[in-house]
């Protein structure tokens, strides 16, 4: 089966033939992982010639050939459920508890009303309460719309990852989705595997199956006994690459992960929440049904039993849209999060990628005890070896198309630095390099292992002689080195004298911020290829220093975290002297924090748990660190109460420390798991600080919610409550009392949403885990506002006339409280106001509909219309709650957080 072209005589038909006898033998081979298929259609080389392509070269990079691949083979998408629609999310709301018994309650209440007073007059109350329940379930609709459309954008740009394929002989970066069959992928440890397919050539290839198959530890992959490589499958250790043979629906992960299902864990918020709402609930019931109690006793009806189903949903309603709104407002600071954390009160960061900015160049080299001036000035042979071992033991490739185009160099920053040094001041030609050598065999670095460098056995074709190359940290090099090649080419001791030297190098490279990676060698035999990892007294060829340039935005990122209260800690896999000097750059260690602790990781693996939990407050740096050293340090964390944020680095192995997380920070949205709490840095460090800032003051916004919400609620039913055991009526009717809530209950939400970060917030200690939504000064703040409007609402009930007058003077002060309580409940009553233009456009409709209300609504809200010397009157009551919110603030709070 090959894609027909006119240069090589075959036509369509002949093409859609072939397709047909083997294109379902192809699409089956992993997903059924047939041995006797595989061997049958000529294993990995046959299976590449049927398809049209080739294990070194790929298929041709033409838009005809990718066309007819993607029509006869499909293209690499899985159809997603479609995004719910409104009219779902509508049905879902109405499908609450709570809304079922506001329309069960608007239904009776309707009937009773007809029944009672005719339908010109009765249906005024059940049609209000029908009203409320139409707000409750539309906003609801509303928001989980806009929510479910956000999170689906997300996914799919989460999906689209940029993988490394060979069209053409010619290596290439594209995106996942445009992967076709008979493409050649180049994998390495980190990497998922985007689609099924057949191993072709690589070294120490590992996978990790447990995503599809459960079952957990690496798999080896090779091209004889087990090359079968399914789409979802991570690789954990080695490189290599591998043929395309079935994409999209066509894959084995499809089959099984188009079946599971996302189980989420709550936010800590919510988690506070749901205790919150119970036990407003609760009390609000029993309260209730104690004054309805009283009422049946004395024979009225006209009781308030709704109210608790609309705190049940006003709280989450809140939250979405104070959430929805910093999110809103986070995307004109260029940052994008998946949900807000106000909490996060420790940031565990790599140092590359994160802090720097993981463009490496080389800006030193030496040769043994020597520093070359130029490249004239060291040997051929030297220069010879040195190009093995940077271009052969490598991840990394050189395209170069021809002699006047500048190279292309792929692979990760470190190889693309070593790489673009060899070709540029080496004169490396990589491929000429590749037709007189031969690798046989590489072992990858790992960093679950114990760190060593990476190996490779290199033979010359033209000698038949074996070379071992050894690449990774200059000083583990080092310390595996008896002798050292000089720039003549000669092979000398290394003494005493020359390796202290040597140290020396190594240190003030660090100390200047570079990163130094050795490169040795020694020639074996045949009989020595198995125990390449085990041999010694390697002859040292050189040294480099790649400089990695911190980001320009961390030092000031570092210091407003530390004024936030958030302590920032540094793990990477270099040594203690490169960490320190790049903490110390960063600002993560500094003069003013004397307590401060760097650390190796073998270190803090060796502590007894009880010391670890004494440590890790104090750690700053954790050097030479391990995966399993970074999840680690999240549970000690997570167990003293912090909420931890991880970053998410490019290996899989720190999977388990960002799946310990409560928050994950990427620099990019491509190939995150979205279904966790996730803030996309979006290539900018200082986006964790605004997320942060956007996060505790949708997290305070939030707070002067729920304490208006709860005067608003506390008032009432405490007022309807004492009245009703006192004189037998109830002043705020159900319906008043609900209008309350919606008007209210959503005013105050958009006004107090509002509010922006201000730089008094980021000062104040993080929302720790176990820190209480309501604090002391909340519940004086509460206590002071709710006794002051009780007491003036049962006066005016006492004292008034039993007339509707009266009681629509106490309803008219009762929800002009609320109107004015909204300043209060602002840090500072009446400071900034003016510039918060939005704030008091909402204020003026809330007042704008109190009038209407009251003057124009009366049948529907049971008032009377009143005049200007009564509105007077009611304005100059609640202005009073001012100067009493006001007052309060100045009172002392004794500081509990917990």
């Amino acid at each position: 089966m090959y894609m027909p072209h006119e240069d090589e005589g075959h036509s369509h038909a002949e093409a859609d033939a072939d397709a047909a006898a083997v294109s379902s033998s192809i699409r089956g081979l992993v997903k059924d992982k047939c041995h006797d298929c595989f061997r049958r259609l000529g294993g990995s080389t046959g299976i590449a010639a049927k398809l049209t392509s080739h294990p070194k070269r790929g298929i041709r990079d033409e838009d005809m050939t990718l066309s007819w691949r993607k029509k006869e083979f499909g293209d690499n998408t899985c159809p997603k459920p479609r995004p719910r629609t409104f009219f779902r999310h509508v049905l879902d709301a109405l499908g609450h508890v709570s809304v079922v018994a506001l329309l069960a309650g608007a239904a009776v209440s309707l009937g009773l009303g007809i029944m009672e007073h005719g339908v010109k007059d009765g249906w005024y109350d059940g049609a209000t309460i029908f009203l409320a329940a139409f707000v409750v379930f539309g906003v609801t609709a509303v928001i989980s719309h806009a929510q479910a459309k956000r999170d689906h954008k997300l996914a799919t740009e989460s999906a689209n990852l940029v993988v490394t394929v060979v069209r053409a002989a010619r290596r290439q970066e594209i995106s996942v989705f445009d992967v076709v069959v008979g493409d050649v992928l180049i994998l390495k440890t980190g990497d998922v595997v985007p689609a099924d397919g057949v191993f072709l050539d690589g070294h120490g290839f590992q996978v990790d199956e447990s995503s599809l198959t459960g079952h957990p530890g690496p798999i080896d992959i090779d091209a004889g006994t087990n090359p079968f490589l399914a789409s979802g499958v991570k690789v954990v250790n080695g490189h290599g690459s591998m043929l395309v043979t079935a994409v999209g629906t066509n894959t084995t992960a499809w089959s099984i992960l188009s079946t599971l299902k996302l189980n989420t864990r709550p936010a800590p918020l919510e988690e506070r929440l749901e205790s919150l709402i119970s036990t407003i609930g609760k009390a609000t019931v029993a309260v209730a049904l104690v004054a309805f109690t009283v009422l049946l006793v004395r024979h009225f009806t006209n009781s308030s039993t709704g109210k608790p189903l609309l705190i049940e949903k006003g709280v989450p309603i809140a939250v979405s849209l104070m959430a929805t709104f910093a999110m809103k407002m986070m995307v004109k600071d260029k940052a994008l999060v998946h949900s807000l954390s106000a909490s996060v009160t420790v940031i565990c960061t790599d140092m590359t990628g994160m802090l720097t900015l993981n463009r490496m160049e080389v800006t030193e080299f030496w040769v043994g005890t020597a520093r070359p001036r130029t490249p004239t000035a060291i040997s051929s042979s030297v220069v010879g070896l040195l190009c093995q071992g940077v271009g052969l033991n490598t991840t990394g490739s050189v395209y170069k198309p021809d002699n006047v185009s500048q190279p292309e160099i792929s692979g990760s920053p470190v190889e693309k630095a070593l790489l673009s040094w060899a070709t540029a001041d080496l004169s490396m030609d990589a491929a000429a390099l590749k037709r007189s050598c031969k690798v046989v065999h590489v072992e990858a670095f790992n960093s679950d292992e114990k760190p060593s460098p990476s190996r490779a056995i290199i033979r010359d074709k033209a000698t038949r002689l074996l070379v071992a190359h050894w690449k990774g940290g200059a000083e583990v090099l080092l310390a595996m080195c008896s002798m050292y090649m000089d720039t003549d080419a000669t092979v000398r001791e290394l003494g005493v004298e020359q390796r202290n030297k040597l140290e020396k190098v190594i240190r003030d490279m660090v100390a200047s911020g570079l990163r130094c990676l050795g490169f040795a060698y020694k020639k074996v035999d045949d009989t020595e290829q198995s125990k390449v990892h085990h041999l010694e007294e390697l002859t040292l060829l050189g040294i480099v220093g790649l400089k990695d340039t911190c980001r320009p935005e961390v030092n000031a990122t570092i210091e407003d975290c530390t004024k936030a209260s958030m302590a920032v800690k540094m793990l990477t896999g270099d040594n203690i002297l490169m960490a320190l000097t790049i903490a110390k750059e960063c600002g993560i260690i500094s003069s003013n924090d004397p307590d401060g602790v760097v650390i190796e990781g073998h270190q803090f693996r060796a502590m007894s748990v009880t010391r670890q939990l004494q440590m890790v407050d104090k750690i700053r740096v954790m050097a030479s660190s391990r995966p399993q050293d970074k999840l680690l340090l999240v549970k000690r964390l997570k167990h003293k109460g912090h909420v931890v944020a991880v970053t998410a680095g490019e290996g899989i192995n720190d999977a388990a420390a960002l799946k310990e997380a409560d928050v994950v920070l990427c620099m990019d949205v491509h190939g995150t798991d979205v279904s966790t709490d996730t803030i996309f840095l979006n290539g900018k460090f200082d986006v964790v600080v605004k997320a942060t800032r956007w996060g505790r003051c949708a997290y305070h916004n939030f707070q002067k919610f729920i304490q208006f919400h709860i005067i608003v609620n506390a008032v009432a039913i405490i007022v309807n409550f004492m009245s009703a055991v006192t004189m037998g009526n109830v002043p705020l009717t159900t319906v008043q009392i609900m209008w309350v809530n919606l008007v209210m209950g959503v005013m105050s939400t958009l006004a107090l949403s509002t509010d922006k970060p201000t730089d008094a917030l980021m000062e104040s200690p993080p929302i720790s885990r176990t820190t209480r939504l309501i604090n002391n000064a909340m519940c004086y703040i509460m206590a002071a506002q709710a006794m002051f409007q009780i007491a003036v609402l049962l006066g005016l009930q006492f004292l008034g006339n039993d007339d509707q007058a009266s009681a629509t003077m106490i309803f008219n002060v009762f929800m002009l409280f609320q109107v004015f309580n909204e300043f209060n409940m602002r840090d500072n009553v009446l400071a900034g106001v003016l510039k918060n233009r939005m704030f008091l456009l909402i204020v003026a409709l809330a007042l704008v509909l109190q009038v209407v209300t009251v003057e124009v609504l009366t049948k529907f809200v049971g008032t009377t219309k009143l005049g200007l010397g009564q509105w007077g009157v009611c304005l100059a009551i609640a202005t009073v709650s001012w100067p009493v919110g006001w007052a309060v603030k100045f009172i002392p709070v004794p500081v509990r957080s917990s």
